[in-house]
């Protein structure tokens, strides 16, 4: 599982009170169309139907979970995450961070909306590693490598969480390709993130971001959770 270094920010997500948070860290915060604050975060998983399955394995998680931790009882109760256990959602603050390659056929890159109670820890590659109480599924990428050249295909979107710089393809009466403008410019943060109101609670102590599990976990993996 992904363990960061020094933690730097413990904060609440989800409302409408902007937090105080390091540099490093105010650059993944976006608003959604309720103007509720959310941390934008990326993370390899395996897509298994509509779950996701972490690279340490498990049941997986749905497109927006809340998180509780398998061991709150043993363990004197906390609240998700707690800087001294596993427990929540982790996902990392950049797509390009080294580790694992993400051009295998079987994960899927995973753009994921946190809030509720997040903690941020410095993370040994550069960025930051985040554990968060709630996960919203926001894109999902195929990735894929031509000639040395990384490319990102969406695969999936999330209700409520439009699909960025859609190229459609009308024909056109002099036989020209047409290329619809999207409303909005990319990433404009509030009008594309909607919250979904509920979501299921999960326990989730085991997650990783997918950067943190070496490559040899894919030769033990079972045939099942392999997806091409």
């Amino acid at each position: 599982m992904c363990e960061g270094r020094r933690l730097v920010a413990d904060f609440v997500l989800g409302t409408d009170a902007r937090p105080g948070l390091p540099e490093l860290a105010e650059e993944r915060l976006t608003t959604t169309v309720d103007g509720l604050w959310v941390v934008l975060a990326y993370k390899l998983a395996r897509q298994k139907g509509d779950r996701f399955v972490p690279l340490t394995g498990g049941a997986g998680y749905p497109a927006d979970a809340m998180a509780t931790c398998k061991f709150r009882r043993s363990r004197g109760g906390h609240n998700v995450p707690d800087p001294m256990c596993t427990c929540g959602f982790h996902a990392l603050s950049s797509r390009k961070l080294p580790g694992l390659p993400v051009g295998h056929p079987a994960f899927r890159l995973l753009t994921v909306a946190l809030s509720g109670r997040v903690l941020a820890f410095e993370w040994a590659g550069g960025g930051m590693l985040w554990r968060a109480e709630r996960q919203t599924v926001v894109r999902v990428e195929r990735q894929t490598q031509v000639e040395g050249v990384e490319w990102s295909t969406p695969v999936v979107q999330t209700p409520g969480f439009p699909a960025q710089g859609a190229r459609l393809d009308p024909g056109d009466p002099d036989g020209r390709t047409a290329a619809v403008r999207p409303v909005a410019p990319r990433d404009s943060g509030p009008i594309r993130l909607d919250l979904p109101a509920s979501c299921p609670v999960l326990e989730m102590w085991d997650d990783d971001a997918g950067w943190c599990v070496g490559a040899s976990t894919l030769d033990h993996a079972p045939a099942s959770l392999v997806l091409v």
